[in-house]
């Protein structure tokens, strides 16, 4: 499975890693997302209808941990990170509103055709994301 993510998921990520409060962000998105088969990632609630391509909406770390949104292309063993935000703390809110999930399913679908994203490795002992631009990788 490789992972992708738009430019907005990795500025939300980053600011919220520097965060104390969301100290352990990085390693629950290592956990559920690295080294997946696409039946693994299926969970969470659907935001669309596809079986090829199910736009996913998923809670990470129980009530108060984050909430990720992520569309999974099956055909092409790709995984698309569109956004991430903490359920609680000093950045926490419920929920997105239905217009940023239109927005960001939208955006991801042109992102992929263009090509503007990210890749996501691992590093050496497994425990930082490496984001690398598409078309540097």
């Amino acid at each position: 499975m490789e992972l992708y993510c738009l430019e907005d998921f990795k500025v939300e990520f980053e600011k919220l890693k520097s965060k104390k409060s969301y100290k352990t962000i990085e390693q629950e998105l290592i956990g559920y997302f690295f080294g997946k088969t696409p039946e693994q990632l299926y969970s969470g609630t659907r935001l669309n209808h596809s079986v090829d391509a199910p736009y996913i909406k998923k809670r990470l770390s129980g009530r108060g941990g984050y909430r990720v949104y992520f569309l999974l292309v099956i055909k092409n063993d790709s995984l698309y990170l569109m956004f991430i935000h903490p359920k609680t703390g000093p950045q926490g809110s419920d929920n997105i509103t239905d217009e940023s999930k239109a927005y960001l399913y939208k955006k991801v679908l042109a992102c992929i055709q263009s090509k503007d994203l990210y890749k996501l490795t691992l590093d050496k002992p497994n425990t930082k994301i490496q984001f690398d631009r598409l078309d540097s990788v």
